[in-house]
Protein backbone atom coordinates (compact mmCIF):
# COMPACT_ATOMS: atom_id res chain seq x y z
CA UNK A 1 0.00 0.00 0.00
CA UNK A 2 1.35 3.42 -0.93
CA UNK A 3 1.35 5.95 1.91
CA UNK A 4 -0.91 8.95 1.33
CA UNK A 5 1.57 11.72 2.08
CA UNK A 6 3.76 13.54 -0.47
CA UNK A 7 7.36 12.48 -0.95
CA UNK A 8 10.25 14.61 -2.14
CA UNK A 9 13.03 12.42 -0.79
CA UNK A 10 13.85 8.87 0.24
CA UNK A 11 15.22 8.16 3.72
CA UNK A 12 17.01 4.91 4.48
CA UNK A 13 16.92 3.81 8.10
CA UNK A 14 18.19 0.67 9.79
CA UNK A 15 20.96 -0.67 11.96
CA UNK A 16 24.65 -0.06 11.29
CA UNK A 17 26.06 -2.38 8.67
CA UNK A 18 22.80 -3.08 6.80
CA UNK A 19 24.00 -1.18 3.72
CA UNK A 20 22.22 2.17 3.94
CA UNK A 21 25.11 4.08 2.35
CA UNK A 22 25.75 1.47 -0.35
CA UNK A 23 22.09 1.00 -1.28
CA UNK A 24 21.52 4.75 -0.95
CA UNK A 25 24.22 5.49 -3.52
CA UNK A 26 22.61 3.02 -5.95
CA UNK A 27 19.12 4.47 -5.44
CA UNK A 28 20.47 8.00 -5.90
CA UNK A 29 22.13 6.95 -9.14
CA UNK A 30 18.99 5.22 -10.45
CA UNK A 31 16.76 8.22 -9.71
CA UNK A 32 19.33 10.95 -10.43
CA UNK A 33 18.95 12.15 -6.82
CA UNK A 34 21.71 13.41 -4.54
CA UNK A 35 22.94 11.15 -1.75
CA UNK A 36 23.12 12.64 1.74
CA UNK A 37 24.90 10.34 4.18
CA UNK A 38 24.10 11.96 7.53
CA UNK A 39 27.14 10.51 9.31
CA UNK A 40 29.48 11.78 6.57
CA UNK A 41 27.92 15.25 6.55
CA UNK A 42 28.31 15.50 10.33
CA UNK A 43 31.92 14.28 10.08
CA UNK A 44 32.70 16.86 7.39
CA UNK A 45 31.16 19.68 9.41
CA UNK A 46 32.89 18.66 12.64
CA UNK A 47 36.21 17.83 11.01
CA UNK A 48 36.26 14.54 12.95
CA UNK A 49 34.99 11.00 12.61
CA UNK A 50 31.82 9.92 14.40
CA UNK A 51 33.87 7.83 16.85
CA UNK A 52 35.91 10.92 17.79
CA UNK A 53 32.76 12.99 18.31
CA UNK A 54 31.38 10.26 20.59
CA UNK A 55 34.69 10.12 22.50
CA UNK A 56 35.23 13.86 22.94
CA UNK A 57 31.73 15.34 23.07
CA UNK A 58 29.55 12.32 23.82
CA UNK A 59 26.65 10.67 22.07
CA UNK A 60 24.25 13.48 23.05
CA UNK A 61 26.27 16.05 21.07
CA UNK A 62 26.30 13.77 18.05
CA UNK A 63 22.53 13.26 18.28
CA UNK A 64 22.02 17.05 18.41
CA UNK A 65 24.02 17.39 15.19
CA UNK A 66 21.86 14.68 13.60
CA UNK A 67 18.67 16.49 14.60
CA UNK A 68 19.91 19.80 13.20
CA UNK A 69 20.76 18.13 9.89
CA UNK A 70 17.37 16.39 9.67
CA UNK A 71 15.63 19.75 10.16
CA UNK A 72 17.75 21.25 7.34
CA UNK A 73 16.73 18.44 4.99
CA UNK A 74 12.99 19.08 5.44
CA UNK A 75 13.05 21.67 2.65
CA UNK A 76 15.11 19.46 0.32
CA UNK A 77 13.96 17.71 -2.82
CA UNK A 78 15.52 14.89 -4.77
CA UNK A 79 17.65 13.49 -1.96
CA UNK A 80 18.36 9.96 -0.81
CA UNK A 81 19.14 10.29 2.88
CA UNK A 82 21.21 7.49 4.40
CA UNK A 83 20.71 7.99 8.12
CA UNK A 84 22.78 6.88 11.05
CA UNK A 85 21.30 3.85 12.79
CA UNK A 86 20.14 5.78 15.86
CA UNK A 87 18.80 8.87 14.08
CA UNK A 88 15.16 7.71 13.85
CA UNK A 89 15.08 6.88 17.56
CA UNK A 90 14.48 10.55 18.28
CA UNK A 91 10.72 10.95 17.65
CA UNK A 92 11.25 14.48 16.33
CA UNK A 93 13.72 13.18 13.75
CA UNK A 94 11.37 10.40 12.66
CA UNK A 95 8.44 12.84 12.36
CA UNK A 96 10.59 15.17 10.31
CA UNK A 97 11.50 12.36 7.92
CA UNK A 98 7.84 11.38 7.63
CA UNK A 99 6.95 14.90 6.47
CA UNK A 100 9.13 14.81 3.38
CA UNK A 101 10.54 11.35 2.74
CA UNK A 102 9.52 7.87 1.72
CA UNK A 103 11.08 5.94 4.61
CA UNK A 104 12.71 2.61 3.85
CA UNK A 105 14.12 0.35 6.54
CA UNK A 106 16.88 -2.04 5.55
CA UNK A 107 16.75 -4.96 7.97
CA UNK A 108 19.29 -7.69 8.68
CA UNK A 109 19.70 -10.42 11.27
CA UNK A 110 22.00 -10.02 14.26
CA UNK A 111 24.40 -12.55 12.71
CA UNK A 112 24.57 -10.70 9.40
CA UNK A 113 25.14 -7.36 11.11
CA UNK A 114 27.84 -8.81 13.34
CA UNK A 115 29.66 -10.38 10.38
CA UNK A 116 29.59 -7.06 8.52
CA UNK A 117 30.73 -4.78 11.35
CA UNK A 118 32.91 -6.91 13.64
CA UNK A 119 36.20 -5.65 12.20
CA UNK A 120 35.15 -2.01 11.92
CA UNK A 121 36.78 -0.03 14.70
CA UNK A 122 34.90 3.18 13.82
CA UNK A 123 31.63 1.88 15.34
CA UNK A 124 31.58 3.51 18.81
CA UNK A 125 28.42 1.75 20.00
CA UNK A 126 30.17 -1.61 19.58
CA UNK A 127 33.20 -0.80 21.73
CA UNK A 128 32.10 -3.34 24.31
CA UNK A 129 33.16 -6.74 25.64
CA UNK A 130 30.25 -8.48 23.89
CA UNK A 131 29.37 -6.73 20.60
CA UNK A 132 26.91 -9.48 19.61
CA UNK A 133 24.87 -8.88 22.79
CA UNK A 134 25.03 -5.12 22.18
CA UNK A 135 23.71 -5.55 18.63
CA UNK A 136 20.91 -7.78 19.94
CA UNK A 137 19.96 -5.24 22.63
CA UNK A 138 20.05 -2.25 20.28
CA UNK A 139 18.00 -4.07 17.63
CA UNK A 140 15.39 -4.94 20.25
CA UNK A 141 15.19 -1.26 21.24
CA UNK A 142 15.17 0.11 17.71
CA UNK A 143 13.06 -2.53 15.98
CA UNK A 144 9.65 -1.02 16.83
CA UNK A 145 10.71 2.33 15.36
CA UNK A 146 12.36 0.78 12.31
CA UNK A 147 9.18 -1.17 11.58
CA UNK A 148 7.24 2.10 11.20
CA UNK A 149 8.97 2.65 7.85
CA UNK A 150 6.91 2.84 4.67
CA UNK A 151 8.86 -0.12 3.26
CA UNK A 152 10.92 -2.81 4.99
CA UNK A 153 13.51 -4.75 3.02
CA UNK A 154 15.38 -7.77 4.37
CA UNK A 155 18.97 -7.60 3.17
CA UNK A 156 20.48 -10.81 4.58
CA UNK A 157 20.41 -12.62 1.22
CA UNK A 158 19.88 -9.72 -1.18
CA UNK A 159 22.45 -7.89 -3.28
CA UNK A 160 22.50 -4.11 -2.81
CA UNK A 161 21.32 -3.51 -6.39
CA UNK A 162 18.27 -5.72 -5.75
CA UNK A 163 17.37 -3.64 -2.71
CA UNK A 164 17.92 -0.44 -4.68
CA UNK A 165 15.65 -1.58 -7.50
CA UNK A 166 12.96 -2.59 -5.02
CA UNK A 167 13.10 0.88 -3.44
CA UNK A 168 12.96 2.67 -6.78
CA UNK A 169 10.00 0.54 -7.86
CA UNK A 170 8.13 1.21 -4.62
CA UNK A 171 8.95 4.93 -4.43
CA UNK A 172 5.71 6.85 -5.07
CA UNK A 173 7.67 9.81 -6.47
CA UNK A 174 9.65 7.81 -9.05
CA UNK A 175 9.30 8.81 -12.69
CA UNK A 176 8.49 6.09 -15.20
CA UNK A 177 11.00 7.37 -17.82
CA UNK A 178 13.88 7.35 -15.34
CA UNK A 179 12.95 3.90 -14.08
CA UNK A 180 12.70 2.27 -17.50
CA UNK A 181 16.13 3.64 -18.48
CA UNK A 182 17.59 1.54 -15.68
CA UNK A 183 15.64 -1.64 -16.25
CA UNK A 184 13.24 -1.07 -13.38
CA UNK A 185 9.61 -1.97 -14.03
CA UNK A 186 6.93 -0.22 -12.05
CA UNK A 187 3.32 -1.26 -11.59
CA UNK A 188 1.22 1.90 -11.27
Amino acid sequence: MTPSRPFHNIALIGFMGVGKSTVGALVASLLHFDLVDTDKVIEERAGRRVAEIFATEGEAAFRLAESALVRELESSRGKVIATGGGLPMNPTNFSSLQRHAFIVCLWASVDTIYQRVRHQSHRPLLHTADPMARITDLLAQRGPVYRQADLLIGVDFRAPIESARQIVTAFPGGHRSTLSQHGVARAD
